[in-house]
């Protein structure tokens, strides 16, 4: 799924901007966090609250290493929203929650640095 997460590595070509807007990263909020055991590397089952349009959607996400799970309800983190479901083990993704990669290649979630409102979407 993941390209790279080289930060040597150069850019991707160019897009122009309705590219762009077409990828819709909205942030929400961690309402509950349970372990995916039946993942194939670890992760956990995150359910993040996008505001009344969007609502609660799913996701799995590989952040075990650098987000203890008693410490992500209530924490912010942006998402693309309009990526088609997808089926890992028994669970059904419906959103792709974003992360960076920290030196050591882990996910380090990435989240607005105050509050904002729910299914806010990235400019």
């Amino acid at each position: 799924m993941h390209v790279t997460h080289d930060p040597a590595a150069p850019a991707t070509p160019t897009i122009d901007f309705n590219s762009f807007l077409a990828v819709d990263i909205r942030v929400g909020t961690i309402v509950e966090a349970k372990p995916f055991p039946e993942a194939r590397k670890p992760a956990f089952r995150l359910w993040i609250d996008f505001g009344p349009v969007i609502g609660v959607r799913k996701s799995s996400a590989q952040i075990t290493e650098n987000h203890p799970l008693e410490t992500l309800v209530g924490q912010q983190v942006a998402a693309v929203v309009n990526f088609p479901p997808r089926q890992i083990g028994p669970v059904v993704s419906e959103v792709l929650t974003l992360g960076f990669p920290d030196a050591d290649g882990k996910v380090v979630l990435v989240q607005p640095s105050r509050p904002v409102p729910n299914g806010g979407r990235l400019f």
